[in-house]
């Protein structure tokens, strides 16, 4: 597969969004361009059932902005798709038509399994969870899926959406209070007709488009929540439910002011926070999640996983650092092997350690912390663990939650325990002392680690035994070259590790051709 930029237009209800990503021939790919316009489809869908001819014309000066950008960039390969707005126009087949001959583009409308099953694959291609539910309310319809063992269960597509449940229940003479009650009662109604939502498995439920980022986003403002970032954001179902509250109980002026929401969704995000919440209720989940990737997405991961004729990740992390790597022209090889050096520390002095952890859980943390050490290096080696730091907190690392983001921040910038416990202070609300000192453990582990491969010529090959004396602990160390640059390195960090395990620690090189003589 050659470099190639692939674009992709989605007509949703409420806004209509053009996206390009790149794609080269290594499966490495990342976002180019995105642009919105809110167009509000469903809005202009007349009494007889059609796209009225101001929604026709937003359809096409739309489409014709984006033609003039793609054109611009060269972009070859284009995807429209069209979701609910345009399913229910009975005049879709005109418009689609009308489209072709003006602008030159073919719309692909979207079945509503299709819709639900996009979202369900983004999720699972862009999180780590394995059971639980989806829920996309657009402009003019709503998506449910349930999914166990990263596997589609269950799929239903509702006939209204955040725009369409505004119209119909918020648009007439009765009270806020009326309408709050009625749009309750049908809701459940609707939901009650889906005999799979009522399993009480506590599975999360997963939100999907702009209203979904927009409580994620009004929960955060609200709790001043430290760390960067909205993808797998997560937050209690108890929450959420008093977030919808809020928000009934607000005027139209109020949540125009309330940070977090945007302008655009003043009026809709009541009526889809109550659908979000009366299905978090439904299926007894105690925990939401935000997930940034959507509709747009699933299309683009069959795109891209088609080479590799599957339709998912095989891990959703290791897709994520190895996208990592190339972006920040990381070395593979370099931190594969301080990653194999520091498990081996680890497996060493596991007896040593003053907190415990699994081992897996252990194992996960160094090898994902090897792979972004000092990340930071890429944008100014003096400041290599600062920028790490920051790096770190303030991207998405798909597969990764917001808490294991933070602690591979800080076990990967790792350059003492009063750095540590700076760069830890914002994130006391999330952070514990006992994690904090076991993080320092981690991060003293992989700097010395690092130390280890000082010149990148895996000069140290493997950890022999770690045996105790008077004087603290040997640690004995295989080496095939000289190790002189190496031992200058770890006998200056070694204090760190040391520190964190209350030992005194000493190296013993032993070259592998004196190994290989005594077995």
């Amino acid at each position: 597969m050659l470099n190639k930029q692939v674009a992709i237009i989605d007509m949703g209800s409420n806004s209509i969004r053009l996206v390009i990503n790149k794609i080269d021939s290594n499966g490495y790919y990342n976002e180019l361009h995105n642009f919105k316009i809110v167009a509000r489809l469903s809005a202009h869908i007349d009494d007889a059932g059609n796209l009225s001819k101001s929604g026709i014309q937003t359809v096409l000066d739309t489409l014709k902005r984006f033609k003039d950008v793609i054109q611009f960039h060269r972009v070859t390969q284009v995807t429209i798709i069209a979701t609910a707005a345009m399913r229910k126009a009975n005049n879709r087949k005109e418009i689609v038509k009308l489209v072709k001959e003006k602008i030159g583009f073919d719309i692909r409308i979207l079945s509503e399994y299709e819709e639900a099953f996009y979202g369900y694959l983004a999720v699972i291609n862009s999180t780590s969870i394995e059971n639980g539910f989806t829920v996309d309310i657009g402009g003019g319809s709503t998506e449910i899926t349930l999914f166990e063992n990263r596997e589609l269960k269950h799929y239903h597509s509702f006939p209204f959406g955040a725009i369409t449940l505004h119209q119909q229940f918020f648009s007439g003479e009765q009270s806020q209070h009326e309408s709050l009650a009625l749009l309750n009662q049908y809701i459940k109604e609707q939901l009650n007709k889906l005999p799979w939502l009522n399993k009480n498995k506590h599975y999360p439920v997963i939100g999907i488009g702009g209203s979904a980022r927009n409580l994620s986003l009004i929960h955060q403002r609200k709790n001043d929540y430290p760390l960067a970032g909205l993808h797998q954001y997560e937050f209690p179902g108890n929450e959420l439910q008093e977030l919808n509250e809020m928000l009934q109980q607000l005027s139209v002026e109020e949540r125009l002011n309330l940070d977090g929401l945007s302008k655009d969704r003043v009026d809709i995000i009541v009526p889809a926070a109550e659908v979000i919440t009366a299905i978090v209720n439904q299926v007894n989940a105690n925990t939401f999640i935000m997930s940034r990737k959507g509709l747009r997405e699933g299309v683009f991961y069959e795109e891209l996983l088609k080479t590799m004729e599957t339709s998912r990740f095989p891990n959703v992390v290791e897709e994520s650092l190895y996208q990592l790597s190339n972006s920040y022209e990381l070395n593979v090889e370099h931190v594969n092997h301080i990653s194999l050096l520091a498990n081996e520390l680890y497996l060493k002095l596991h007896d040593y350690i003053p907190l415990h952890h699994s081992k897996q859980e252990a194992a996960a943390l160094l090898n994902q912390s090897a792979r972004l050490l000092y990340i930071g290096e890429y944008i100014n080696n003096e400041a290599s663990s600062e920028n790490t730091f920051y790096l770190l907190t303030n991207m998405t690392i798909e597969g990764l939650s917001h808490k294991e983001r933070l602690a591979i921040a800080l076990i990967s910038s790792y350059k003492s325990k009063n750095r540590m416990q700076n760069y830890a202070k914002t994130f006391n609300k999330i952070i514990s002392k006992k994690e904090l000192k076991y993080y320092e453990f981690l991060g003293s582990i992989l700097k010395l680690a690092y130390s280890l491969d000082r010149t990148r010529r895996k000069v140290v090959t493997t950890i022999g035994d770690v045996t105790e004396n008077d004087k603290g602990l040997s640690i004995e160390l295989h080496i095939q070259n000289d190790a002189f640059f190496e031992d200058v390195q770890a006998t200056k960090n070694k204090k760190h590790l040391e520190r964190a395990i209350n030992y005194p620690i000493e190296f013993r090189y032993v070259p592998l051709e004196v190994l290989n003589t005594n077995s």
